[in-house]
Order: C-alpha cells, then sequence, then structure tokens
C-alpha cells in the first residue's frame, strides 16, 4: 500500500468530515440563512457517513503522520462515540434553535469542526497532535457557547470561556 493511500486508509473519517464541513460552508454562503436546514440535515447526515467510514475502516492498528496519529480499535471506538455524541447534540438542539430563532446555517458547521478536533484528540499519540486536536475542538466551541449574539449572557459565557482557554493554551 502506498503512503498517501495507507494515511487515508487510516485517517479517512477526518478527511471526509473536513472536505465535508468546507463544502457545507460553500453551500451555506452561496445559498444564505434561507436554507439553514439543509445544512443542518447534511451536518447530521455528514457525522453518519463518518460512522460508517469509522465501521468501515481498516482494521488494523496504525500510526501514521511520523507517530503523531495512532488509529487503533479503542480510538476507532472513542471516535464513533464522539460522532454519536456531535449527531445527537444537532438533533436536540433543533427544536431549540428554531424556537429561539437562531436557525443559522454556522451552527452545524461548527458541531462538525469540533468534532474533527475531537477526532484527532482520540487519535493524538505525540503532544502536538494533541495540542492541535484541542484547539480544534476549542476554538469551534468558543463560537457555540457565544451563538447567541444577543444574549448578554451567552457573549459573557463565550468571552470567558476564550479567556479560559488562551490561559489554559498559554500554560500547555
Amino acid at each position: 500500500m502506498s503512503g498517501f493511500s495507507f494515511v487515508l486508509a487510516h485517517a479517512f473519517p477526518e478527511f471526509l468530515l473536513a472536505i465535508g464541513a468546507l463544502l457545507l460552508i460553500l453551500l451555506g454562503a452561496l445559498r444564505g440563512e434561507k436554507l439553514g436546514w439543509i445544512v443542518d440535515e447534511l451536518a447530521i447526515g455528514l457525522l453518519g457517513l463518518a460512522i460508517v467510514a469509522t465501521l468501515l475502516s481498516s482494521k488494523a492498528s496504525a500510526e501514521i503522520f511520523d507517530g503523531a496519529f495512532i488509529d487503533d480499535r479503542f480510538a476507532r471506538f472513542m471516535k464513533i462515540l464522539a460522532l454519536l455524541g456531535s449527531m445527537i447534540a444537532l438533533l436536540m438542539s433543533r427544536d431549540y434553535m428554531r424556537r429561539a430563532r437562531l436557525e443559522q446555517f454556522e451552527f452545524p458547521i461548527l458541531i462538525v469542526l469540533s468534532t474533527i478536533g475531537m477526532q484527532v484528540l482520540i487519535s493524538a499519540n505525540s503532544l502536538i497532535a494533541l495540542y492541535l486536536g484541542l484547539e480544534l475542538m476549542s476554538l469551534a466551541l468558543y463560537v457555540v457557547a457565544a451563538f447567541n449574539r444577543d444574549d448578554m449572557r451567552a457573549s459573557e459565557a463565550g468571552l470567558k470561556y476564550f479567556v479560559l482557554g488562551a490561559l489554559s493554551s498559554g500554560m500547555m
């Protein structure tokens, strides 16, 4: 197996989510707010597709990216749990977002980007991969915490989360 196909076989769910998130951003930017529900549906489908890709991925354990990323059975199990949790979070948030009039296409994309960070964090086998996964997950969640811009408490929560994250990131 060549180098790229070996890496792709073991990191396919992450690549799938990243490419899917880029396509969702493009769709949301082109169609605007009127089709935010389509982006939501596609994000849920993308997470489901990533679960299937994780289940069908290579059964062999491997270290890729010079040992910074590990793919084994336990990592795949934890990735499926994270993907299910993200999918359930999107499903549960639909009614609230509709009632609070916060249906925007950015929310499911932020959840997908955070999920990519979770996937990298789960498979991290070095401190730099751990740091990159943690930052990717956190940066998207800072925005989710302050998603309701009109609510003072949401803005305060986002700012506090950002300051705490920046402080802990600097210490790390």
